[in-house]
This record gives C-alpha cells, structure tokens and sequence, in this order.
C-alpha cells in the first residue's frame, strides 16, 4: 500500500510540476509575441488604403433558440468597419421567436437563390433575404446543431472566406478588419481566431458596445480572469508554435475551400470548433499542404457567459467531452512526420495536461490525503505542495492581467484590476478543484460513451439594452 501511494505521490508532484513549467513557457512565448504585435501595431497608426484588397467575407451565424441576442448581436455586426461582406444567420429548427425577432427587425422576404449542396446537412425550409440590409441572409431549417449549421452556412455562403460567430456575440468594429490580416499576409493562412470576452458586466446599445465593466455575478467574473488566462498567454503561446488546436466557435475565420477539402464540421461529435482544427492540421500536413494557424489577440468578441452552477458544469463537461473525441479522432496527428509543433508537442500536451490531467489531479489530491492520515507524508509537507500550486495559479493569472493591460488596457479603471487581481487568486480555492471534477466527469462520459448533451444555456441578456 505505502509503495502505491509512493507512486501516487510522485506522479501529482512531476505532473504539478510539468504542467505549471509548460504553463510558464507559454507565457514567455505570449510576452514574446505580444512585443512583435505592439512593434506592428506602431505602422497602423499610418494612414491606411488598402481597403479594396481585403478579402470578401461570409459571416456564419448559427442561432438556435437565441431571441434573447439575436438582434443585438445582428446589428454589431451590421456595423463592422470592413468593405465587403455577408451575415448568414442560420435558424437551427428554434422553438422560439428568434426566427420572428430576424423578419421584425430586419424586414425579411423570401428568396430563391439556390446553392450546390457541398455538404450534408438537414432539410433547408426557406431562405430569406434582409430588405434593409443587402448583406444579410437568413436560412431557416430543420434543427441538426451547431455543426450542421455551420456546414448549411458553407454551403450557402458566397465568399472565399467564412467567419464562424455565436449569436450571443458582439464584434468590436474594428474585429474582422484584424481577424483578416494574417490572411492578407500569407496566402497560405487557413484559420485565423480571435479573443473571447464576457460580455456580463458589459452595455450594448444597438450593436454598439457602449460600457466596459466588470460582471456582478461571481461566477461570471471568475470566467474574466479564466478567459484572460486562456487566450492571452494559452493560444497566443501556441501560436508562437504554429500548434494551435483550438479556435473557438464563438469567432473563427476560415478558408473556405480548405474546410470543404476535409469534410466540413462533424455532426456526432460535441466539439466540432476543436475537432475541426486538429483534423486540419492532421490532414493537410499529411498531404505536405502547409496549415498555418493564427491567434489574433486584438481582434475582440464579447459573449454571454453562465451565470449559473449548472448550465456552468454542462458547459466544462461538454468542453472536456470534445477535447477527448477530438483527440482521438485525430490520434494519427500525434507524433506523425510532418506534425511539426502541433503533433509532436501541442498534441502530446493537449493529451497529458489537459485530457488525462484532471484525472491525474484528482487522484493525487486524494492520494496526498490518505498519505497525511497514514503519517506517511507530514501536514506541513501538504500545505507546502498546495500552497506552491496555488502560488503558481496566482502568478499566471497576475502575468496575464499584465500581459491584458499593458498590451490592451481593456478594462478602464485600476478597481477592475485589482478586483480581477483577487479573483485570480481566489480562484484557486475552490474554483479551479470543482472545475477539475467536471472535467473528470466529461473525462467518464466520454471513456464510457455516455450520451452526449448540449443542454440550455440560460440567457440574461442583461447587456442588451432594448432600443
């Protein structure tokens, strides 16, 4: 028994270690890019006239159940500062008024402009062109999910260039200007994606996004600090790599052609945003096709976050569920010969931190437990492994709230920081270990096959000011 828990022991203490050094180079590499971007940034400041050279972009909005946001976020993107593009907004089979909120406040008839079918998806009941808005088209169908909204988008969809937004989203104007140039730059880009925002806390007035602030529900402003910590030192590090494995459904703009060459999203899977990435990267290197893969930090959208402990758990459990399917739907990227970073280093990580990681955490805790109880290890010694865990959490958090200010200033008053400072370390007591469970459990769910769930995310909408 004492030699298990030896090895339970070492395993937390290697793993705890592993995971915060490979946290800690992300970081630097984040700092590292963050100076490229800001050196960039500096020639933006110059008269800019290369606005008819910008690629032609399809806007790809999949609504299900969403009139609540739609129109709000509908009329942000009505707004953006880009010379030519489209909104498709895709009505997944609503059971809601969301189809009705699109015809009322954006005058929509019915059109007959037909598209080839690329990919399969569930029967198309109409298509509907905005009166107003030349730009914006409606396709109304049969519910099959996000995934085969998406595809439905694709199918319909004009341009060379597709940007896959929530319906809970708000753009920032200047968003699809940004999300574009590393397409502009290498021809050879094939996704790009942007920073995800809370918008709780936050006002919107007519698609504008009138007041930055902090939400006043904890649970939403512990996914502030969350957030932060995950784009602005997790992808923007990866990105440094070309290993990027995820770009959220929530704002991503792809290649149209290329999505198409591999078959468009996956209907069976939970995680289609991730999924998707890892099979291109798997199978355009296998082809020798280059697949350059882009964070942009600057280029912002604001969504909707739970405010509530359950749609909170479905929502992890879900995310863990479709990190596990996407890896092993794609298990041949890993280590493969023209893997390059993302198969030799963004996959085994992926695989080991943050897939069997949670699992690794829970034991270990456990097993550090019954190792004090048993007087194998002292308390002292606990205290001293989970304050150095805490620590560590609390630095990174600290290191991207620097990285957010002194880079974007997002947030305009010193009590915001301070405020998003103390959750950052709050966040470890209590916070980060029931999020380890829920992933533990989409960890069982998926290893058992268990059916897999959306579930409803409540809508507050309290950012929405109804003008």
């Amino acid at each position: 028994m004492m030699w298990l828990l030896d090895i339970f022991t070492w395993v937390f203490v290697v793993y705890n270690l592993a995971i915060n050094v490979g946290y800690l180079a992300l970081n630097l590499m984040a700092i590292v890019s963050l100076v490229y971007k800001n050196q960039e940034n500096l020639l933006n400041k110059l008269p800019q006239s290369y606005s008819e050279f910008e690629y032609p972009i399809s806007i790809l909005v999949p609504a299900f159940n969403e009139e609540a946001t739609i129109v709000a976020s509908i009329k942000s993107m009505l707004q953006l500062e880009y010379s030519n593009y489209e909104i498709v907004v895709i009505n997944d089979g609503s059971k809601d008024n969301t189809l009705a909120q699109l015809q009322s406040a954006f005058g929509l008839v019915r059109t007959n402009q037909s598209k080839p079918d690329l990919l399969a998806t569930q029967t198309v009941r109409g298509l509907y062109r905005s009166q107003h808005y030349p730009n914006l088209f409606v396709i109304d169908k049969m519910n099959g999910g996000k995934a085969d909204s998406l595809n439905a988008g694709i199918n319909f969809s004009h341009h060379p260039l597709f940007c896959a937004v929530d319906a809970d989203s708000i753009l920032e104007r200047t968003g699809l200007q940004r999300l574009v140039k590393p397409f502009m730059r290498n021809p050879d880009m094939v996704v790009t994606g942007g920073t995800i925002r809370v918008a709780n806390g936050c006002n919107v007035s007519q698609g504008n996004l009138t007041h930055i602030g902090l939400p006043t529900n904890f649970l939403a402003l512990l996914q502030v600090v969350e957030y932060l910590r995950a784009f602005l030192f997790g992808r923007l590090g990866w990105s440094r790599l070309n290993a990027i494995l995820i770009v959220s459904g929530a704002f991503g703009l792809f290649k149209r052609d290329k999505i198409i060459e591999v078959g468009g999203y996956k209907t069976k899977t939970i995680g289609e945003d991730m999924e998707l990435i890892v099979r291109l990267h798997r199978v355009l290197r296998a082809k020798g096709e280059p697949c350059p893969v882009e964070f942009v930090a600057d280029s912002v959208c604001w969504t909707e976050v739970p405010e509530d402990i359950k749609t909170l758990r479905n929502q992890r459990v879900r995310w863990q569920r479709g990190l596990c399917e996407s890896l092993q739907a794609n298990k041949g990227l890993l280590f493969a010969p023209t893997g390059g970073a993302a198969g030799w280093i963004a996959f085994p990580f992926m695989l080991i931190f943050e897939a069997i990681g949670p699992l690794l955490e829970v034991v270990g805790y456990i097993s550090m437990l019954v190792a004090v109880v048993m007087d194998y290890i002292s308390w002292p010694s606990f205290w001293i492994i989970f304050a150095s865990t805490v620590s560590i959490g609390a630095l990174l958090s600290t290191m991207a709230l620097a990285l957010e200010e002194f880079s974007f200033h997002t947030y305009p008053k010193l009590s915001h920081l301070l405020v998003l400072w103390l959750v950052g370390i709050v966040d470890s007591f209590g916070y980060r270990q029931i999020n380890t469970y829920w992933r533990v459990m989409g960890l069982y769910k998926w290893a058992t096959q268990k059916e897999a769930q959306w579930g409803n995310m409540t809508r507050k909408a309290s950012w929405a000011t109804k003008t």
